[in-house]
């Protein structure tokens, strides 16, 4: 909830200008993931994350200490990522510190907490721009001297991961660094596309994605042109929600699921203990047991929508890590859904290896697999 006390941001803003933490860098001028150019004072030292999960980019520059300039984060990581949340907290227990916000996008953003952190920059995923901009939390945050820049890992992943990484890489000083990324994340990405391409008489099967499966009893959401519906299509198939769902995210009939009988089914899931404990979702994810989301994943299969599908049937049923769906690692997931359409054509390509190296080489905690179940035991 945004509380306004005048005397409060006052002071706050006093002890900002006095600190000389905007000073010590240079002022220049960014472009953010929407088009606005936000003046910041870079290298940011003092940095709010507009959602927990921002690490992911965070840690893959600040590799050695991913913590250090976040002085405030969305209390979502936890709840979204268990696993991944723990790993992290395993080997950096201070982050169990951080002061945690609500959400801009529910109303609990509280800016003068914030001010009272002394952010040199907030960092927003492009889905809050509507309730950030009907809220007027922009207006508040620069007469604050706040400045706000959005990204977007969501939305349209695989149009502004590249331009994002950047960005965050400009503000953070690591500019070189995110380009390493950039083009370890495009050659990846490559080596299906360039492969995909190339074959000929290609056939792609139709695929449908379900979005966390089995976090409620309600069935079946998926994903429109974007996020994982873009996933599959890069990875060579058709997926079935394409021209059912007209954004990102949607619903599907499950009439419309029997009824189109896709070759392929593919589920997202993570571990959501914290919201929804002891639930029908697939736990994958680092470090997961993947003999109980197998057990999990065949049992989802028993709903009415699927019992009679062709991919139940040849066992093309799949679960995916769901945190691909928002963060720069989806490259990963690409491989993945490739290797699982296109067996043959991918059968020398290793997503498994493929995220490890990414690990080593970006990210301060080590590999654990987990990430992707197959009921075929034979991808």
């Amino acid at each position: 909830m945004f509380i306004f006390n005048k005397v409060a941001v006052a002071a706050s803003i006093a002890c900002t200008l006095l600190s000389g933490s905007a000073l010590a860098g240079e002022l220049v001028t960014v472009k953010d993931i929407t088009g606005r150019e936000v003046k910041v004072s870079v290298p940011v030292e003092r940095v709010i994350l507009g959602e927990g999960r921002q690490i992911y980019f965070t840690a893959a520059l600040d590799t050695e200490a991913p913590f250090k300039r976040v002085v405030g984060w969305r209390d979502d990581f936890k709840k979204a990522d268990l696993d991944g949340y723990n790993a992290y907290l395993d080997k950096f227990p201070e982050m169990d510190k951080i002061p945690t916000f609500g959400g801009m996008k529910d109303g609990t953003f509280d800016i003068e907490q914030a001010v009272t952190l002394k952010p040199d920059v907030i960092i927003m995923n492009i889905d809050a721009k509507s309730a950030t901009e009907e809220s007027g939390y922009i207006e508040k945050l620069d007469k604050l001297g706040i400045p706000l820049v959005y990204v977007d890992f969501r939305e349209k992943a695989m149009e502004n991961t590249d331009p994002s990484m950047r960005l965050i890489g400009k503000l953070y000083g690591k500019e070189e660094r995110a380009e390493e990324f950039v083009k370890f994340h495009d050659e990846q990405l490559k080596l299906v596309t360039d492969r995909l391409a190339a074959a000929k008489d290609l056939k792609k099967p139709l695929t449908f994605i379900e979005r966390a499966g089995g976090y409620s009893d309600d069935c079946c959401m998926s994903f429109g042109s974007e996020n994982f519906g873009k996933m599959v299509e890069l990875a060579g198939g058709v997926n079935m929600a394409k021209d059912i769902i007209p954004g990102t995210f949607g619903t599907v009939n499950p009439e419309q699921i029997t009824a189109s009988n896709p070759d392929q089914i593919i589920v997202t899931g993570a571990n959501w203990e914290l919201y929804v404990p002891g639930g029908a979702w697939i736990g994958v994810g680092p470090g997961a047991d993947k003999a109980v989301a197998a057990k999990k994943l065949a049992a989802l299969m028993q709903r009415p929508a699927f019992t009679d599908v062709k991919a139940v049937k040849d066992g093309n049923v799949h679960a995916i890590w769901h945190q691909f769906y928002n963060n720069p690692y989806q490259f990963v997931a690409v491989q993945q859904i490739a290797k699982w359409l296109h067996p043959d054509l991918f059968k020398d390509v290793d997503p498994e290896a493929t995220f490890a190296e990414l690990h080593k080489r970006f990210l301060p905690v080590e590999y654990r697999s987990g990430y992707f179940v197959s009921l075929n035991s034979g991808h």
